[in-house]
This record gives structure tokens, C-alpha cells and sequence, in this order.
């Protein structure tokens, strides 16, 4: 998890959403991936889809290695869920829930619902708080930084004004 976190701060450094995602198998890295939609113009560049596809790039196969583990810093989305199931993956273990969007154990329980043909090991909480402070920091930064830029805006606005 350890690894999750720093690729997780990669993203931070480049202004994406830190969440970072680590895939072991045989006790070897197979891939890594940090969340980099906006500097990549791709909506699926999450640090999950990152991660299954330097994996699978890595071993040559569409499917994962069948001890292969996934380690994310935050609860997967919908689409990560199933890239997820489509890649054969065997443990995920993420930090930190995501209320609004986490699709193992918190807004919705995909793997719970009976619809798909491959189901794997969840775990949760290792590094909770270490990623979840991770997050708030970064979401703290954000919001000091867009009421700075508003600020400006109005400063610039007044003195055209005057």
C-alpha cells in the first residue's frame, strides 16, 4: 500500500485527484498507476485502469495472474469495479471508502448483486488514515486555491471598474 500512497502523490503533484494503485503478483510489482485523467484527456485514466494495464501489458495477457492483488488508496468507482472483474483480479485491498462513489462496500456493492460471472477478495482499511488525510489535504488545497483565483478575479474586476 505503502507504493499506492506514492503513486497517489504523483497525481497530486500533476493537480489530479491522489489515488494510487499498485498490482502484485508472486510477491513482483506488475503494475502501477496514479489517477491522471485530466493530463492524459482520457476519462478512464484512473490509477485502477492504469495499474490492469501496464499488468497485463507486462505479462502479455488480457487476464491477470491468478494471485494477482490490486492495492488502491481509495474504494474503487463503477468503472474500475468492472475492469476489475474483467481482468480476472483475485484480492483488492484499498485504504479508504468513498462515500459517494465506491462501488465495493460503500454507495453501491457490485460484487454483491449476482450479475457477474467473477467475484474476488475485498479488504479494506490498511493505510485508511494515512490516504484519507492524503485526500483531504488535497481537496483543502483545492478549495484555498479556486477562493484565491476568485478573489483575483474580483480584484481585477473592481480595478477595471474604478
Amino acid at each position: 500500500m505503502q507504493l499506492a500512497f506514492e503513486q497517489a502523490a504523483l497525481a497530486a503533484s500533476k493537480g489530479e485527484i491522489p489515488v494510487g494503485a499498485v498490482i502484485v503478483s508472486q510477491n513482483k510489482v506488475i503494475g502501477t498507476g496514479y489517477n491522471s485523467p485530466i493530463c492524459l484527456n482520457d476519462p478512464t485514466a484512473h490509477a485502477e485502469i492504469r495499474a490492469i494495464r501496464m499488468a497485463c501489458e507486462s505479462i502479455q495477457n488480457y487476464r491477470l495472474p491468478a494471485d494477482a492483488t490490486l492495492y488502491v488508496t481509495l474504494e474503487p468507482c463503477t468503472m474500475c469495479v468492472g475492469a476489475l472483474i474483467h481482468s480476472r483480479i483475485h484480492r483488492v485491498v484499498f485504504a479508504t471508502t468513498e462515500p459517494k462513489a465506491g462501488s465495493l462496500v460503500s454507495a453501491r456493492q457490485l460484487l454483491g448483486s449476482g450479475y457477474y460471472n467473477h467475484k474476488f477478495i475485498v479488504e479494506h482499511g490498511c493505510m485508511q488514515q494515512q490516504c484519507s488525510e492524503q485526500l483531504s489535504l488535497f481537496f483543502k488545497q483545492r478549495r484555498e486555491q479556486k477562493r484565491s483565483e476568485r478573489l483575483l478575479n474580483f480584484n481585477a474586476l473592481k480595478s477595471d471598474a474604478e
